[in-house]
């Protein structure tokens, strides 16, 4: 989530370079398997997360990551953690906020 926020601020910070519409994405341009987002995420909450492989499914992608470079390119932004990080971070924020994003 820290990588995510960083690049919203290099986004804003340079809205002014490019007036319109991008799409620019903000990943690591690497991709990671099922198994390993579970493994991270089981790490960072320090339990097994639970899971059963079923069939592969009509419509069901071989591999999907996010091509960074425009953000590199335009903002010189990268991601610079790793996936037990971001997963980790992830944890901590759900475990201080159960409920989410709530109006007080």
């Amino acid at each position: 989530m820290l990588d995510l926020a960083e690049g919203h601020v290099a986004a804003l910070e340079h809205l002014h370079d490019r007036p319109g519409c991008h799409a620019v994405n903000l990943g690591t341009g690497q991709g990671h398997s099922v198994l390993e987002v579970i493994d991270a995420a089981s790490r960072a909450v320090g339990t097994a997360i639970p899971y059963r492989v079923g069939p592969r499914r009509d419509g069901d992608v071989a591999v999907s990551y996010a091509d960074p470079s425009r953000a590199r390119d335009w903002w010189s932004w990268k991601a610079t953690r790793t996936l037990d990080e971001m997963c980790a971070d992830s944890w901590r924020w759900q475990s201080a906020n159960p409920q989410g994003y709530t109006s007080t």
